[in-house]
């Protein structure tokens, strides 16, 4: 589904990816690991069309999307989940969801498909009225993955789903990250919690100072003593 070679990207001076090549196959949960500054956030907004590239190609089901602009990036199917859920605090809940579809056109379904979000996420039924930017850190959190989902993407990117959120809440993140893959959708996953991480990847790639420096399933990334000891917290 997703294709990515020899990617490299700047910010100023900055040389933030070097090189970078990885494949999401359709259906898989691929997790990116590696320390702040290794260049996993870069790669998604490159991928998203937020930051054009230096060379290298992306391409996404066959067609190559490096140097596209990024709506046109999500009318082909691509969604991102921003690092701190970034909502539209002054909008309602339900204002939210419905930004998440500016880009379809088929207002029934929009419709059928807020309704069903709405199901899934029986909180935000409940908050459907309230303004965003009231919402706890986890709602928030929730919210900016439904309205991701209104986009009806085919590659859904998180980033950091679970930053900054309690124990509790990042067990509750990652039971709606396997129920959206029970349902076939991809995902790109870039988080920190390493091993919650492998534990819902069928592949992962851990990158360090731009580069890919390992990549694996999420099995053998969690048996790998190299990841354990940098990621994992064992010897």
């Amino acid at each position: 589904m997703l294709r990515v070679r020899d990617l490299h990207a700047y910010y100023g001076r900055v040389h933030a990816l070097k090189g970078v090549s990885l494949d999401v196959e359709e259906g898989e949960v691929v997790a990116l690991l590696g320390n702040n500054g290794a260049g996993k956030t870069t790669l998604l907004k490159v991928v998203s069309g937020l930051l054009p590239p230096t060379s290298g190609t992306i391409e996404f089901m066959g067609q190559r999307i490096d140097g596209l602009a990024a709506e046109r990036i999500v009318r082909l199917g691509v969604s991102m989940v921003p690092e701190g859920r970034r909502v539209f605090a002054q909008s309602s809940v339900r204002e939210n969801l419905e930004l998440g579809a500016y880009t379809r056109s088929d207002k029934a379904a929009v419709r059928l498909e807020l309704a069903d979000v709405m199901s899934r996420f029986p909180i935000l039924h409940t908050r459907s009225s309230q303004l965003a930017g009231t919402l706890s850190g986890g709602e928030q959190q929730m919210l900016a993955i439904a309205r991701g989902l209104m986009s009806r993407p085919r590659l859904m990117m998180l980033d950091e789903p679970s930053l900054g959120l309690m124990p509790t809440l990042v067990q509750e993140v990652f039971r709606m990250i396997r129920s959206i893959r029970d349902e076939h959708l991809t995902i790109l996953l870039v988080e920190q919690n390493a091993r919650k991480a492998l534990g819902v990847a069928d592949r992962a790639y851990v990158l360090e100072t731009g580069e890919v420096l390992l990549q694996g399933s999420g099995e053998e990334l969690q048996n790998n003593d190299r990841v354990r000891r940098a990621y994992l917290g064992g010897s």
